[in-house]
């Protein structure tokens, strides 16, 4: 009985079977992760943009007072020199007939001092009267002049005043929002309404501030609408501003849009890509750069690592741009990079 149970024990120390002895090479070795290289792939470079006016202006007027009257509304059409809204100018019609009345007094006291000084000068060229009354005369004309000038300066401002109670549009545009009615108490410097011109448009798009490092100005954009991606236009990042906003810490895109179709209407909602016209840097995660300058480069044929050098124009946050060593479809670890050595296998691509 000896010799079965050795026998047995034998065959129970050996592979269940000949697929078990010999794993694939693939399976015994270890994930990596890692992403094909695309200009476009692994960082999202399409955005999500608002077209807006590129001259938007917060109107309102110069001093306190009351609404008497606002004819445009939110979405009216207003050509230069239309009338938006208008103080009520009670007060002032007031102060600028007090200053019409000052300007005839003055000119009513210059008119007699003119008068006082010709009779002064014919008295004193016939001898009747003294050198010293013409030169009062002189005196009293100049000091009436004098208050004229004043009276009419006052008259100037007073209509300057009444002039500045009309809101009137600085330029062709449309009204894209309304911030006062008839009635409401303004002060000084209160916004009434927003005027968007007319014509000249741009896309603004909010992005991170990692994001916002990697873009220049001058690079090149296609712009499609979200409600037909087949109308599209050509776009020209010409502005990023340098501070953050408050609330949600982005850094705004400004991209100008010349000769967009007119179906690229005051707040609509485009994507924006980036063109592909152009030779396209390629931008990585930081963790992927194996300092100096290289990358781990994956060759499926044989799935093994190499180290590939690169050349790296930029970074920005967690992000490198790489301008030179790669192309479109090699596949590069970005993580995991320090226990690599040249030549090792590794196993299947695993997505970050």
């Amino acid at each position: 009985m000896r010799f079965p149970i050795l026998l047995l024990g034998l065959l129970l120390s050996l592979p269940a079977s000949a697929e078990d002895a010999a794993l694939p090479t693939e399976q015994q070795a270890r994930p990596v992760v890692s992403l094909i290289v695309d200009p476009q792939a692994g960082i999202s470079l399409s955005y999500t943009g608002t077209v807006v006016a590129k001259t938007e202006t917060a109107l309102g007027f110069p001093m306190s007072g009351t609404v008497a009257t606002r004819p445009v509304s939110t979405g009216d059409l207003v050509n230069k020199g239309d009338v938006l809204a208008a103080l009520d100018t009670t007060d002032l019609d007031s102060d600028l007939r007090t200053a019409d009345a000052g300007v005839s007094v003055a000119e009513a006291q210059l008119r007699s001092a003119t008068d006082a000084r010709e009779r002064a000068r014919t008295l004193a060229e016939r001898g009747v009267d003294s050198a010293t009354r013409l030169e009062d005369a002189e005196r009293a004309l100049i000091s009436a002049q004098a208050r004229l000038d004043q009276a009419k300066a006052s008259q100037a401002r007073a209509q300057d005043v009444k002039n500045l109670a009309i809101l009137t549009a600085p330029y062709d545009g449309v009204v894209t929002n309304t911030y006062a009615e008839p009635g409401a108490a303004l002060s000084e410097g209160q916004t009434v309404l927003q005027l968007a011109a007319i014509g000249k448009r741009e896309i603004v798009i909010d992005v991170s501030e990692a994001e916002a490092g990697l873009q220049k100005r001058g690079d090149q954009f296609v712009a499609s609408l979200l409600v037909s991606e087949t109308i599209k236009t050509d776009a020209v990042l010409t502005r990023v501003d340098p501070v953050a906003e408050k609330a949600t810490r982005t850094y705004r895109l400004h991209l100008s849009i010349e000769d967009a179709p007119q179906a690229f209407r005051l707040g609509s909602l485009v994507k924006v890509s980036p063109a592909m016209g152009k030779q396209a840097d390629i931008i990585l995660p930081r963790s992927a750069l194996l300092e100096p300058s290289g990358v781990w480069v994956v060759d499926r044929t044989s799935n093994a690592v190499s180290l590939r050098p690169v050349e790296v124009s930029g970074a920005s946050g967690d992000f490198i741009i790489v301008s030179s060593g790669l192309s479109a479809g090699d596949e590069v670890v970005v993580k995991g990079i320090h226990s690599l050595e040249e030549g090792q296998a590794v196993g299947p691509r695993v997505s970050e």
